[in-house]
């Protein structure tokens, strides 16, 4: 049995502490920060439709950044994935490589996030201007915290790979470690998540815009 069918194998096993998603703690976590988020979310959703109708406030039409940053925050997941599986072949220059990526792609994905609010206030659209300009300010601006707080952990990985990896027994089992497994998995699924949560945000305000 080769090293890369040793460790996909590992990764599948169901009795591994670690492979057990439905219940170790920090599957748990991941779990409720999901379902905390995505409530959250809908909530300003149904509330921004309630009042903007309420108040018969013009919709907003998303910058052109917004759209193309789907694009970003779309390779960004991708990187993502091929960091996982380069993880499970134990390809330590891939696995890098990704999770570089990964990283270079969520700093563009936010310097245009910038860039478009940006655009919006070349337009006199502030935060204060209308009802659908305040949420969009806050529901954009929240999940552009979300990307930020994922910094922390995908730079733990950066750090930790570059650190580790430099002989072939530190390589081993870095490779080996059920635990790091673990949170790159969850760190995946959370990077998914809000590229998820993004689409739905940009359906959700572009569909607004059509029902003038």
């Amino acid at each position: 049995m080769n090293e890369k069918t040793s460790l996909r194998e590992q990764y599948q096993q169901p009795g591994d502490e670690y492979g057990s998603f439905a219940f170790h703690p920090y599957n748990v976590v991941l779990i409720l920060l999901i379902i905390s988020l995505s409530v959250l979310f809908l909530a300003l959703s149904v509330s921004f439709v309630y009042t903007r109708f309420q108040n018969a406030s013009p919709p907003i039409k998303l910058p052109w950044i917004f759209l193309f940053n789907t694009i970003i925050l779309l390779a960004s997941s991708g990187t993502m994935i091929y960091a996982k599986r380069a993880y499970l072949d134990a390809d330590t220059d891939r696995y890098k490589q990704a999770l570089a990526e990964t990283m270079g792609l969520s700093v563009v994905f936010l310097i245009l996030q910038i860039l478009g609010w940006g655009q919006l206030f070349n337009q006199n659209i502030s935060i204060t201007s209308s009802t659908s300009a305040g949420y969009l300010y806050v529901i954009s601006g929240l999940h552009f915290a979300h990307v930020i707080g994922g910094f922390p952990f995908l730079g733990y990985f950066i750090w930790q790979a570059h650190k580790k990896m430099k002989e072939p027994v530190s390589v081993l089992v870095y490779f080996s470690d059920p635990e790091k497994r673990l949170k790159l998995r969850l760190l995946t699924i959370y990077w998914h998540f809000l590229d998820a949560l993004w689409i739905y945000l940009v359906v959700f305000f572009f569909v607004n815009y059509l029902l003038q």
